[in-house]
């Protein structure tokens, strides 16, 4: 099962992730946290939420926030526990982006960064995401780009060596599993960081 596999990777990466992909990580999620324009009054789901960067950075800005943060690695999921220790308000569960744990229309925001390109289902975790926001709710999501040459020359090689690994989109796909699973795009672009890495990012929310 691909979900298996991509636990083991990252439970095995978790010491060393933060270390690793220190700038990415900051630059990509700094960007989110402008992007997303969180109220300090909202309920936040971070889908796939690995050590809790997210969840730091906004902590930083409001240490009242009310954040659940869920992921399948354990081990990530060890690393933000202990980050964010000294808030009750902030939960991490052990889950599945295509089987949350929560009741419907629970969360105000949901994100998601950098791991769609993981997701074996990404459908089902949309229909997932749809199925938790609230009715006003939006949901934010960023990832790789496939519109870009390094993101598609990535996109081979991650097929043929990672074992975990399933695909990235074109910005036109990735708009299309969107309103497959009945979301409206509201707000979208692609972003370069850096030379090499190309992105995509989109603000959804439930169609009338």
């Amino acid at each position: 099962m691909i979900e298996t596999t991509v636990r083991k990777q990252y439970d095995n990466l978790a010491s060393v992730y933060d270390q690793r992909w220190k700038s990415y990580i900051a630059n990509t999620l700094s960007f989110l946290q402008t992007w997303a324009q969180i109220s300090p009054l909202d309920t936040v789901l971070d889908v796939a939420c690995g050590t809790g960067e997210f969840e730091r950075l906004l902590l930083t800005d409001n240490s009242t926030q009310n954040i659940v943060g869920v992921d399948i690695s354990d081990k990530m999921l060890a690393i933000a526990k202990q980050k964010c220790s000294a808030y009750p308000q902030v939960s991490f569960h052990t889950a599945s982006a295509s089987a949350l744990p929560f009741d419907s229309n629970t969360f105000d925001v949901i994100v998601s960064a950098n791991s769609f390109h993981y997701f074996d289902n990404p459908l089902a975790a949309l229909i997932e995401m749809k199925r938790v926001i609230k009715p006003n709710g939006k949901v934010i999501i960023i990832d790789w780009c496939k519109d870009y040459f390094f993101c598609k020359i990535l996109d081979i090689t991650l097929k043929i060596f990672d074992p975990a690994y399933q695909q990235c989109y074109t910005q036109n796909e990735f708009h299309g599993l969107l309103t497959s699973a009945n979301f409206t795009v509201c707000h979208a672009i692609k972003v370069r960081f850096g030379v090499f890495w190309g992105l995509m990012v989109a603000t959804v929310s439930l169609q009338d």
